[in-house]
């Protein structure tokens, strides 16, 4: 019995040693420093951002990253709302440029009329 106690000590202090040595090597979870201002960790142009810009990027991977399969589903979906937003966003500034010549015809028209 004594053997016995003796044997789960031992083995308790081995697991409380590892685990100290793992969490002063590995880190507990504590955040990353943040980027220096003006640094990015990807790429991205500039200007106007498509949704083959954000299909493209990739992240650099890490040990103690993310799941690429679930950042790249994410992307994905987000250059396909990027892509569906701007063509909505083109197809009504078409839309307003149509109507804005049509007033400006009305006004021309109406104009020629009053003789003014």
């Amino acid at each position: 019995m004594g053997t016995a106690l003796i044997y789960l000590l031992v083995v308790l202090v081995v697991a409380v040693v590892v685990f100290g040595l793992a969490a002063a090597v590995f880190g507990r979870g504590e955040e990353l420093a943040p980027l220096a201002p003006g640094v990015t960790p990807t790429r991205l142009p500039i200007g106007e951002i498509s949704g083959r810009d954000v299909g493209q990027l990739q992240f650099p991977q890490a040990v103690r990253g993310y799941r690429m399969a679930e950042v790249d589903w994410v992307l994905d979906r987000l250059a396909e709302e990027l892509d569906r937003r701007c063509a909505e966003r083109d197809e009504l500034r078409a839309r307003l440029a149509q109507l804005e010549s049509t007033c400006a015809a009305a006004g021309d028209t109406h104009r020629g009329e009053d003789g003014r």
